[in-house]
């Protein structure tokens, strides 16, 4: 695990310059605190901050190939290296090191840029080709370990995070408002843009190749389901015994490391069954770390205990209060664009726990995507059903009163207001933090982006014509919201902390088999995630198997009504609203008086716009 960046001449006649790639570099220190190493090589220039966790003593980089003319940086880990490294050296190549990076470079002088499509893992890599004049850079399929490019001042940049990018001088820190207006309805930004003008994502699946020049962008690899399932006539009875065979393979796999692997565990069905699957493959006592609250309905950790007393796991707790919310300032610097999923928070607190006594955890993202465990997932299938009839009660239902620890009147809410759209937009619409309405209301018309962010949905949706209409809407979900929320989220959180984490869920073979999974053995109207929970149930506590979703979220709504309101008011005040000039004060604050009142619960809204005013403080200002 590393960071890793790296800039090339557009002129291609004048290599970089030391002090800039230095400095990009310095920006990523806490991604890899063991090593740091730098290559200028003719108009490229590659540099690397590692986390040694396989090869310790041997693993530094950019490592090149038998002449040095073909060099990599890598941010992940291959799983599959080692069947990778027998191969290549039975084709006569000589690998001087043990480590998962070396096979890159000969796998391209064997395959070319197409390599990536042999690699089973996460990553994030930068390739220069002295010979060809060629860099490539390329991101896992899934999308685990981010990869940002920039195009300023003569040069393309690369880097693991805009913290890095923003070192070069002649780096704009000016708004993107389409990706503005993105995070507003989302509460994340979309691939490919980012929240500044001069930088964008490298999407999940793509090849990044400058050549010569010119820059292309190509996707090699794109997850989805059949277009006719594949697996509908077989017994549930099969598919459980091979969901759980893939899920023990891609354990075994991921536990590959020279230094010690836990558990991330909140006591939810995916991270439970990963821990319980970890505990018997890895033939070590497993460290797991777990984090609850005050509030007992967000405290999870009595689920947790039940599953590392089960299998005697080395388990760790925190409990976390509402004063925690004084490191949302150092969440905006771990973050840096904004992001507002306000689970962010104990993610970042369980990652610094977990990063005092392992180097790598288990995550267990992926999961709801892969087998139907959001609410919004049944009530697609109640729509056609009840949709007219929750329609019709809108208007008594926009009067109930917004409870403090209960988010079933909001759900009810959301339900009624977008049951009779088409199936993508009633999705979305379930999920979005702020209307399209409601997002005029509150930019200033300077403010305002020309693009509509629900386009980048449609476009995912309309390739996967012809699948199940479930299927495709958990396609959607696979692409977009875990590729930009719940995978950010946890790669930033415990990077900070110099702590890779893995997601045992988001390995190839099984996620190809979720994709191709009948709709209807995963989710119905009444239950969901039903094959994995069977296939996971000898496993686990009945408690858990039985349990409803669980992950690292707070109390957001109660915490923004008491403890942290003079926080928000203080923060989102006139003042400063009107100084930062983005939003319309007057509208700010009747979202924070519906909220407060309890008419509504507006927190995902509030911290949006929370996390976006101290990431502009903190941004925005060279």
């Amino acid at each position: 695990m590393c960071g890793i960046c790296g800039l090339v001449s557009f002129a291609g006649d004048e290599p970089p310059e030391r002090h800039i790639l230095d400095a990009m570099n310095e920006a990523l220190g806490h991604r890899g605190p063991d090593s740091a190493g730098s290559l200028i090589d003719g108009p490229a220039g590659i540099a690397m901050r590692r986390l040694s966790i396989i090869d310790l003593p041997g693993g530094d980089q950019p490592i090149s190939n038998e002449d040095g003319r073909i060099h990599v940086v890598q941010n992940g880990e291959i799983y599959n290296y080692r069947e990778l490294r027998r191969e290549l050296e039975r084709r006569g190549h000589k690998l001087r090191t043990r480590s998962d990076t070396e096979v890159l470079v000969h796998l391209y002088e064997e395959h070319g840029p197409s390599f990536v499509e042999r690699l089973r893992g996460m990553f994030a890599l930068a390739l220069w080709d002295s010979r060809g004049g060629r860099l490539m850079l390329a991101r896992d399929r899934f999308g685990i370990k981010p990869m940002y490019h920039s195009s300023v001042g003569g040069s393309l940049a690369f880097a693991s995070e805009l913290k890095s990018l923003v070192r070069q001088p002649a780096f704009s820190r000016e708004v993107d408002l389409d990706a503005l207006e993105a995070f507003l309805a989302n509460n994340w930004i979309p691939a490919p843009l980012t929240i500044f003008r001069d930088a964008r994502k490298l999407p999940a699946g793509h090849v990044l190749i400058w050549e010569g020049g010119d820059v292309r962008i190509e996707r090699y690899a794109r997850p989805a389901p059949p277009a006719k399932e594949g697996l509908d006539r077989r017994s549930e009875s099969e598919l459980e015994a091979e969901l759980l065979a893939r899920m023990r393979d891609s354990v075994r796999a991921h536990l590959v490391a020279d230094v010690p692997v836990g558990v991330l565990l909140s006591g939810g069905l995916d991270s439970s069954a990963l821990a319980a699957l970890a505990a018997m493959e890895s033939g070590e006592r497993l460290a797991t770390f777990s984090i609850g609250f005050e509030n007992r309905r967000f405290n999870e950790l009595e689920q947790a205990r039940l599953v590392a007393d089960r299998y005697g796991t080395d388990h760790h707790e925190l409990v976390v209060s509402p004063d925690a919310a004084e490191l949302l300032p150092e969440l905006a610097e771990v973050f840096d664009e904004p992001f507002a999923d306000s689970s962010a928070l104990p993610t970042y607190l369980v990652s610094k726990l977990a990063a005092e006594h392992v180097k790598v955890a288990f995550s267990g993202e992926g999961g709801d995507e892969l087998f139907g465990g959001y609410n919004t997932y049944q009530a697609t299938l109640l729509a056609p059903w009840i949709g007219p009839l929750a329609a019709g009660l809108r208007p008594v239902v926009e009067r109930l009163p917004s409870s403090s620890s209960r988010r079933l009147d909001d759900r009810i809410k959301r339900f009624a207001r977008a049951a009779r759209l088409p199936a993508l937009e009633r999705h979305h619409a379930w999920s979005q933090v702020l209307s399209e309405a409601a997002r005029h209301e509150l930019l200033q018309p300077q403010a305002r982006g020309a693009a509509d962010p629900v386009d980048a949905f449609r476009t995912r949706y309309a390739e996967t014509a012809g699948a199940e209409p479930l299927t495709r809407l958990r396609d959607v979900d696979l692409g977009m919201f875990l590729v930009e929320d719940p995978l950010v989220k946890t790669d930033r959180a415990s990077m900070a902390h110099s702590l890779e984490t893995r997601v045992p869920m988001l390995d190839n073979g099984l996620v190809d088999f979720a994709l191709a999974i009948p709709s209807a053995m995963s989710v119905t109207p009444f239950a969901k995630k039903r094959l994995l929970r069977r296939a996971v149930a000898p496993l686990l506590p009945r408690e858990i198997v039985a349990g409803r979703k669980r992950g690292f979220s707070i109390p957001a709504a109660a915490w923004l009504r008491e403890d942290l309101q003079p926080m928000m008011r203080d923060l989102l005040s006139t003042e400063n609203v009107r100084r930062q000039g983005y939003f319309r004060p007057e509208a700010v604050g009747a979202l924070i008086e519906r909220h407060v009142s309890g008419r509504e619960d507006l927190s995902r809204q509030l911290w949006g716009l929370l996390t976006f005013s101290l990431w502009l403080e903190r941004w925005t200002s060279p």
